[in-house]
């Protein structure tokens, strides 16, 4: 027996660029529901914005947070679970440095090179509100990270290079989204390899979707099946995504992810 897992970022793949909603996304994800096909959220988001999409999804699959930083397994959700490290009703994998470690490194490179950045940590909820054009609850729930600091440069492009060679000097890594992210040893493609191995150990014949927009998508596409790019707002699509396999999505955000999620999953049924 075949069984289907979809993994999906979040901002401008399966909720829109702008918006930030998931209605054009509805149709696909209720028949994916219907027919028991898990979605796992895999986000740059916090845990605390993610769980708000979830609840609003009906969702009650596992997730992954900021970048790869955690993975929460609802407990109970696989036969093999284990129970070593719990947190509000999930099992815990953590992969991710300390948040307090990644903001203490990110203000040491700042100082020692005079370069202006500024992260979440340096911003009110309204400075992120502003900024990214969240709802101001969500700008709260996105300033309680975990494991990774979004970015912006205040003087433009001319010293990025510089400050992303400082990241890697220190150990630390850093990706882009939306924003420059800061980050330990983890990525997308590290998460969803983990907890892939749960699916693969609770049921047979695995088959994985994955979508996503950005560079700090390109790990879980590299680690599925089918990996969909969907389209940027201006319609064109990340250029540092050219998987051979790549699955380009007619339509931005969650327009893109309905139509693919759609296509993808008769497509495999039907070949069941």
């Amino acid at each position: 027996m075949t069984t289907i897992i979809i993994i999906t970022d979040l901002d401008g793949t399966l909720l829109h660029p702008v918006s930030y909603s998931f209605e054009e996304a509805v149709v696909a994800l209720e028949e994916v529901y219907k027919a028991n096909i898990p979605v796992v959220l895999c986000s740059s988001k916090t845990k605390a914005e993610i769980e708000v999409y979830r609840r609003q999804m009906n969702n009650r699959d596992p997730f992954i947070s900021e970048n790869g930083g955690g993975i929460f397994i609802p407990e109970g959700y696989f036969a093999n679970q284990e129970k070593e490290s719990r947190d509000d009703g999930y099992t815990v994998t953590i992969l991710g440095k300390p948040y307090s470690v990644i903001r203490r490194i990110f203000s040491d490179i700042r100082d020692r090179t005079g370069i202006r950045v500024r992260g979440f940590g340096d911003m009110s909820p309204e400075d992120v509100a502003r900024l990214t054009g969240m709802q101001l609850s969500d700008a709260i729930l996105s300033k309680k990270r975990d494991f990774d600091e979004p970015f912006i440069f205040e003087e433009g492009e001319s010293r990025v290079v510089e400050f992303l060679n400082a990241i890697e000097d220190t150990g630390l890594h850093w990706t882009k989204g939306r924003f420059y992210h800061i980050l330990g040893d983890n990525d997308k493609g590290k998460a969803v390899r983990i907890l892939m191995d749960y699916y693969k150990r609770d049921q047979k014949g695995i088959v994985t979707i994955g979508l996503g927009d950005s560079f700090n998508d390109l790990p879980l596409l590299q680690n599925v099946d089918y990996p969909v790019l969907v389209q940027r707002e201006d319609g064109s699509y990340e250029e540092k995504i050219k998987l051979q396999n790549i699955i380009k999505a007619d339509g931005i955000g969650p327009s893109g992810w309905n139509r693919e999620v759609i296509k993808l999953v008769r497509r495999i049924r039907g070949n069941i």
